[in-house]
């Protein structure tokens, strides 16, 4: 019995141990980055909102363009901590499309470029949700623009970043996409799939809030590391 208790009392203190093992790694992170920030914009595009929600959860029908809000908020947190200026192309769960009348969609991503635009972006992260007719389909994904090198290789150190956390089920490889939202600056700019909605281990991990920080600053790792 007393052995039990020695053993249940190592594994409590374990577990104490890694978590706040895990806060420190979190904080070492930031405060490293700080000496990054050097007054540098970044611009995240929480994608969707209002009555554009995107796609949903297969087995929640969760709003993609609240997954979308949520992971950017947290990833503004950690920016922010960092020293950067943080500017948030939406600031609510709407849409930036005024009426959702006929082209809203359009008003919506002009807008965003907008945004983009007068804040002098150094970086822009539009962060979405996936979803695939294949069911299977799972893991981020992070896209670039073809015609921008440092898009590229923004997009390459985010990539990395996510494949090394411990729930990534595969080791994926940045991708080029044809996307307005990877046009609207010749500053590195890259979408992040976080996931896949169509997925249901997928859409139980990405509506789960500490999964959400996890990812989030994997993110906010890979950013840095360019910058590194």
């Amino acid at each position: 019995m007393k052995l039990f208790i020695v053993k249940r009392s190592l594994l409590i203190a374990i577990s104490v141990i890694c978590a706040v093992g895990a806060v420190i790694g979190i904080s070492a992170g930031i405060a490293a980055a700080s000496t990054q920030s050097d007054g540098k914009v970044i611009v995240i595009d929480a994608g969707h909102g209002g009555v554009d929600a995107g796609v949903r959860g297969v087995e929640t029908s969760k709003k993609e363009s609240d997954i979308n809000f949520e992971i950017a908020t947290y990833l503004r947190g950690y920016f922010t901590d960092a020293g950067f200026k943080v500017v948030m192309t939406r600031r609510t769960q709407g849409g930036l499309y005024g009426l959702a009348t006929t082209g809203f969609k359009m008003r919506d991503m002009k807008k965003r470029k907008q945004i983009i635009e007068e804040s002098n972006a150094d970086m822009v992260i539009s962060v979405h949700q996936n979803f695939c007719p294949i069911p299977s389909r799972r893991g981020g994904q992070v896209f670039y623009d073809k015609g921008s090198e440092c898009g590229k290789l923004l997009a390459e150190s985010i990539q990395s970043s996510i494949n090394c956390m411990e729930q990534a089920v595969r080791q994926s490889s940045a991708l080029t996409g044809d996307y307005y939202m990877l046009k609207c600056t010749e500053s590195p700019s890259v979408i992040v799939e976080c996931g896949f909605l169509s997925n249901a281990e997928d859409e139980a991990l990405l509506i789960d809030k500490s999964y959400q920080k996890s990812f989030a600053f994997a993110i906010f790792k890979g950013a840095i590391a360019y910058y590194s």
